[in-house]
């Protein structure tokens, strides 16, 4: 399993006691989940006072697997890198905290959020495990995809793809007629990315056209 190295304890003879290793690990722990924006708090965790390991003439190395998202807790193989040496797993538990985006107050399916649905707070990311929104700059023109009470996280999957025709948007409504394009204006009755097929009511007839969203404010009339 591919492993990254975090840590070194510099010393000319380390020292192996339990507080050590712990120390070791917790410190490689540190390194990796200790990013910018990130607090890591470690949750202490103890190793039985009557291990005994060989002493190491070299600096203890500690190694975090590489692992998808932010876990709250992990195994750190500690070891003495000398032959034969010895590696030990430390369990190390941690909460890691960043600023999400969490909701002012309840939201409905299809709404787009904006400066006012929403407030940073600091929250432990080890906990969400379907991931979570940092900046509104991340779902912009993106529309929710189902309903949110207040004061909870906002998550990837709460939303839809992006929508570049709005509900109720006018749009320019593009059609071939014998070979002609006429253009005409209507008003989109669905939302959608490019490609997304809606609904539009023509201005000029009043009938509800079926069409595809080709772009910015523009829908193609599906024949």
């Amino acid at each position: 399993m591919a492993v990254l190295l975090l840590a070194l304890i510099n010393a000319a003879h380390a020292d192996t006691t339990p507080a050590a290793l712990r120390a070791a690990a917790e410190q490689a722990v540190r390194t990796q989940y200790g990013t910018a924006g990130s607090r890591v708090v470690i949750v202490p965790t103890r190793l039985s006072a009557r291990l005994r390991l060989a002493s190491c003439p070299h600096a203890l190395q500690a190694r975090v697997p590489m692992r998808q998202g932010t876990p709250s807790r992990v195994a750190v193989a500690v070891s003495c890198p000398v032959n034969p040496g010895w590696t030990i797993q430390v369990p190390v538990q941690m909460q890691v905290f960043r600023n999400v985006l969490v909701s002012n107050h309840p939201l409905a399916r299809g709404d787009i959020l904006g400066p006012a649905d929403v407030h940073s707070e600091e929250r432990d990311i080890a906990r969400l495990g379907y991931g979570y929104i940092e900046s509104l700059d991340q779902i912009l023109g993106h529309s929710l995809g189902r309903p949110l009470i207040a004061s909870v996280v906002l998550e990837p999957g709460d939303f839809n793809g992006r929508q570049t025709v709005h509900a109720g948007q006018d749009v320019e409504l593009v059609a071939q007629v014998d070979g002609i394009e006429v253009r005409t204006r209507g008003m989109a009755l669905d939302g959608g990315d490019t490609g997304a097929d809606l609904r539009v009511r023509n201005d000029n007839s009043g009938r509800i056209i079926q069409g595809v969203v080709i772009g910015a404010g523009q829908v193609q009339a599906l024949p």
